[in-house]
């Protein structure tokens, strides 16, 4: 569904990491659910609209990227130095380099048997509690996920995993937290592809409360056609398409799910859409 040196979702999204796509209609739902990442939040029954993240996102690709021991930015090992003394220093590096190199392989729980020791001996390393909440996001483990990123954020002043944040707290069914969540997101002038994450989580929570007007308001302007868009475009219009077949708008549902195909046919299950709108 970005990290503390630098610039991450997928999901949300997704892209791994965004929130997952709406369960299917039908004959293809067996199929379409293959295609989805089984760890993204369900915590409720109600259908949802929902990004779908079937890759690494651009942020999770970041995040992995600053948490691999060869790239470290002198700053990290700066951190692990000065938490774990220059003896010790270089084994977190090799054990973090470990855990990312899993994290990239789908090994999620190989990486969080490596991320739970370094978290615990270097707490205060903002790129090991980052890595570590989105291993415990893939799992499923949201509320220790939503902990570990809350952590991240305070040692960083990141925003970047803001939007997992929020879609852990959707997942647990705190509403008003996912609220919160997104006031602060929007607030503080994350970049574009941040915000759309969190736009997502927040459009899939009002979804959750019936609100699909609300939804549909919420990602309406990202849904303005474009000759080259960004994976981040592509979800809001997924997502917008999913919210307009709900609300009975097959037409604009249609339009908005040929669109995202004829861009990025693989990414999304849009022409098993398409075919059950038809």
């Amino acid at each position: 569904m970005s990290c503390p040196w630098g610039v991450t979702f997928p999901l949300v999204t997704n892209p791994r990491g965004a929130p997952g796509q709406r369960r299917a209609r039908g004959a293809a739902s067996a199929v379409r659910s293959e295609q989805r990442a089984p760890t993204r939040p369900r915590a409720r029954s109600r259908e949802v609209p929902q990004p779908v993240r079937d890759r690494e996102s651009e942020r999770e690709r970041r995040a992995r990227k600053r948490a691999e021991g060869d790239e470290l930015p002198v700053e990290v090992r700066d951190e692990l130095r000065r938490a774990v003394g220059s003896d010790r220093s270089a084994g977190l590096e090799r054990r973090l380099g470990v855990a990312s190199r899993a994290y990239e392989r789908d090994r999620y729980r190989e990486a969080l048997s490596e991320l739970r020791v370094l978290a615990r001996l270097a707490p205060e390393v903002g790129a090991l509690r980052e890595l570590h909440g989105l291993t415990l996001y893939r799992l499923g483990r949201w509320r220790e996920a939503a902990r570990e990123l809350r952590a991240f954020h305070d040692l960083t002043g990141s925003f970047d995993q803001h939007p997992v944040i929020a879609d852990c707290e959707r997942a647990l069914g705190h509403d008003k937290a996912v609220v919160a969540v997104w006031d602060a997101l929007r607030q503080a002038g994350v970049d574009r592809e941040v915000l759309v994450e969190g736009r997502l989580v927040m459009a899939g929570t009002l979804a959750d409360r019936g609100e699909l007007k609300a939804a549909i308001a919420l990602l309406a302007p990202g849904g303005k056609s474009l000759r080259h868009p960004e994976t981040c475009h592509l979800r809001q219009w997924y997502a917008l398409g999913d919210l307009y077949e709900r609300a009975g708008d097959l037409p604009r549902a249609r339009e908005l799910f040929t669109r995202v195909a004829s861009f990025s046919p693989e990414l999304f299950d849009t022409e098993d859409r398409l075919t059950a709108l038809r």
